[in-house]
């Protein structure tokens, strides 16, 4: 195990204890920066409704300090950050492929499969562990779990409309804009 397997290992037996008793689920753990410039980011989600308010990202932030203090896993300064992850939310656990199926996703792959280090497509399904992603100009692609580096589900209207009613009782101040088709049924045409 690498040096930065091992410490990503050890932050995350140190998180998801903790996020856990607080009722919440770990989506991901990424220690970013050079060394004396580094940002911890945690992003975790309320099971009840996929996100985080910000009291919420305060909560777990708190509970947090002493157990990180005191294992004291990085060295030197680092800023801590929790945060929801989002509507286009990276996909991490294989609960994400199967709640988000129906959803364009884009990814890397380590190591490359069929030439291709990137993907591009809607989730399909996900069978033990293997993924099956639609990709538009070659159809359906199987890939095994293990070589996705990485994934991220791509902003669409179909995501947005998955994703409300989104909490916004710990905002400041709350904007409504209005979708584009009722905006244009407001619209003078008048001379």
């Amino acid at each position: 195990m690498t040096d930065t397997a091992s410490l990503h290992a050890n932050l995350i037996a140190i998180i998801a204890p903790v996020v856990s008793d607080l009722g919440f689920d770990l989506v991901r753990v990424q220690l970013m920066g050079k060394a004396g410039e580094q940002t911890l980011q945690i992003m975790a989600e309320d099971p009840a409704t996929g996100q985080l308010t910000l009291g919420q990202c305060a909560q777990i932030s708190r509970a947090l300090d002493e157990p990180l203090e005191t294992a004291d896993p990085i060295a030197g300064e680092y800023a801590l950050e929790v945060s929801s992850p989002g509507i286009d939310r990276p996909l991490t656990r294989a609960s994400d492929w199967v709640r988000w199926a129906g959803h364009e996703v884009r990814g890397k792959l380590d190591p490359v499969v069929d030439g291709r280090n990137r993907f591009h497509g809607v989730i399909t399904g996900l069978d033990g562990d293997k993924l099956t992603i639609e990709v538009k100009s070659v159809g359906p692609v199987v890939l095994p779990f293990s070589v996705v580096a990485s994934a991220k589900l791509v902003l669409t209207p179909k995501l947005i409309n998955a994703t409300r009613p989104l909490d916004s009782s710990d905002a400041d101040e709350l904007i409504e804009i209005p979708d584009e088709a009722s905006a244009n049924d407001n619209d003078s045409t008048e001379d």
